[in-house]
């Protein structure tokens, strides 16, 4: 029997994912991501974005083009959102929602909705390792409510993983590269341990540890301290900024001002002083003027961002934001535009601030990414090479480099 999974949406699902293909793999299914024939069709589904929900309905009936006769058992945020969406569509057999992916494996012979809510961390098989990294969940959940985002209506309230589960995970994984991901990684606490304690936990497991999205509150002088006590822990922060202008941080309900996510900005960079910091920034949200975005296209370069994902506001219904008025899409639109531009400048800038010096490279199928996530690439590199690396020219969506010796086997 061949099952299919096939996810859309953020590295959270691509991890749970993973950990589902694994499950049905012991239970006798050759499995496999990419789409085409297969006996039984799992689809982790994303709603972060309209756009996101509707690729999520259309991929019920790529599916079943394949083979019409499969069962189609979907889960994820957007049947979380909307089941009826996808109990309306032929062929879906089971919906199961967000927060109750686990389940997937022991029911796949029974139809139906399953909504309550989690209280606890739903622990899933390792995932199964589809590239050199090692993607390590160790949280679910958000309390956060951002006026924009249904993640805690869809994955219900934050709840943590054992850090025993999470270190024999890490230790059994045998990955050069750990990623500790999560919906809220920051809100990450089992009893007395936080983030900074589980990361020096994982000191001394053999491999290089890097963090998911983290938010503004958990940067301060005791986690970094930690960080750098770890020893082995990237010095790659994903710090959630969303807009430059502290009107519209007030409006996003995200709890900081600009002046203090700078502050935090400082701060990363008197411990780690070649840092990359890395941001997701909306464009365009309700009542966003032209003196509000000028302070997201300002702040771009005061933070010195390696790399900037930018994307459109997307209303969605049942949010506080949705209630708004949205901007019009040519307004959207030639700002994305701008914003972009800034957004590679700041790229290169500090991709070029590394050309001739020497960087440790995990290399994967085609390139691969240093301790401080520079995009590499080097003639002779190998998946899964571990090497040092000198960097000479600006190339492609980083910088190439020449080999200098290889590291750990």
């Amino acid at each position: 029997m061949k099952a299919c999974v096939f996810t859309l949406g953020c590295k959270m699902n691509e991890v749970e994912s993973a950990s589902l293909m694994r499950g049905l793999e012991e239970r006798g299914y050759e499995v496999t991501d990419e789409l085409g024939f297969a006996d039984l069709y799992l689809l982790n589904t994303c709603a972060v974005t309209a756009e996101a929900e509707r690729k999520s309905r259309q991929a019920v009936a790529r599916m079943r083009k394949f083979n019409p006769g499969a069962p189609v058992i979907v889960c994820g945020c957007a049947s979380e959102q909307n089941a009826e969406a996808f109990l309306e569509k032929e062929g879906v057999s089971l919906v199961l929602g967000a927060q109750n992916k686990g389940k997937v494996l022991d029911v796949l012979e029974k139809r139906g909705i399953f909504n309550e809510t989690e209280q606890n961390f739903c622990e899933l098989p390792a995932p199964k390792q589809t590239k050199t990294r090692a993607f390590l969940r160790i949280q679910d959940g958000c309390n956060r409510f951002c006026s924009y985002c249904l993640i805690p209506y869809l994955r219900g309230r934050t709840r943590s993983r054992s850090a025993e589960s999470v270190l024999a995970e890490a230790e059994r994984c045998g990955a050069k590269e750990i990623v500790l991901t999560g919906i809220d990684v920051s809100s990450y606490r089992d009893g007395d341990v936080g983030l900074g304690e589980l990361l020096l936990l994982l000191k001394n497991v053999p491999a290089r540890v890097r963090l998911g999205s983290l938010e503004e509150g958990i940067v301060d002088e005791k986690f970094l301290a930690q960080m750098k006590e770890a020893g082995n822990v990237a010095p790659h922060f994903h710090l959630s900024l969303q807009s430059g202008s502290s009107a519209v941080l007030k409006a996003m309900n995200r709890r900081y001002t600009r002046e203090e996510y700078l502050d935090c900005c400082r701060k990363i960079y008197q411990f780690f002083p070649e840092a990359a910091i890395t941001t997701d920034i909306i464009v365009g949200f309700p009542d966003e003027t032209e003196e509000d975005f000028q302070e997201s296209l300002s702040i771009i370069g005061e933070a010195g961002f390696a790399r900037v994902h930018c994307f459109p506001f997307s209303s969605r219904p049942g949010t506080a934001a949705a209630k708004k008025k949205d901007l019009p899409a040519e307004v959207k639109r030639e700002r994305m535009a701008r914003i972009m531009t800034a957004a590679k400048r700041a790229e290169t800038a500090y991709i070029s601030r590394f050309l001739g010096t020497e960087r440790t490279v995990l290399f994967e199928e085609d390139g691969g990414y240093s301790e401080n996530y520079l995009r590499v690439y080097a003639d002779g590199a190998k998946e899964g090479m571990l090497a040092r690396v000198k960097l000479t020219e600006l190339f492609r969506d980083g910088a190439k480099g020449q080999i200098q010796f290889q590291q750990g086997g």
